[in-house]
């Protein structure tokens, strides 16, 4: 019985997409990371951080959480709390449930900030990504992110 064959290559149209994302992708964080850090001192991981928090109940969520939700490492996260929390853009509080874990919390200052950068931000992602695409191809979009990882596209 003939074994079938295992294609190691990927075919050009592949390559093109695989590459055409992480090209898009890596160009437009560094972009929207740039403007943000001149225009407000905040890098976007900093910016994705308070976000989350905003959104959270009570402006609170757990470390471990936080750092699923933006995409770092636990050490990474840790690091970026700690620079955010000597900035005074937000603090941490113990978990009165598990005394092992602990809370960050958005502070009013931290809010104050991500309310002045947010403005930059979203004109940033309409301007070098969203503007680029029909409403019925962002649709397709979040679809295909969806299929990939679901819940990647959730809007809450």
């Amino acid at each position: 019985m003939a074994v079938p064959e295992t294609r190691v290559d990927l075919t050009e149209t592949e390559l093109a997409a695989w590459r055409g994302l992480l090209r898009v992708h890596t160009a437009l964080v560094k972009a929207l990371d740039a403007e943000l850090a001149a225009a407000h001192d905040l890098p976007l991981s900093s910016y994705e951080v308070l976000i989350t928090l905003e959104s959270a109940p009570d402006r609170k969520r757990r470390m471990a959480e936080l750092a699923d939700s933006v995409l770092l490492s636990r050490s990474g996260m840790t690091r970026l709390v700690d620079r955010l929390e000597k900035e005074e853009l937000l603090v941490r509080d113990t978990c009165t449930d598990d005394g092992r874990g602990c809370f960050a919390v958005l502070t009013d200052k931290g809010a104050e900030l991500l309310e002045r950068a947010r403005p930059t931000h979203l004109e940033g992602v309409r301007q070098r990504f969203l503007s680029h695409f029909s409403e019925d191809e962002l649709r397709t979009f979040a679809g295909a992110w969806e299929r990939v990882l679901p819940g990647a596209a959730a809007t809450d």
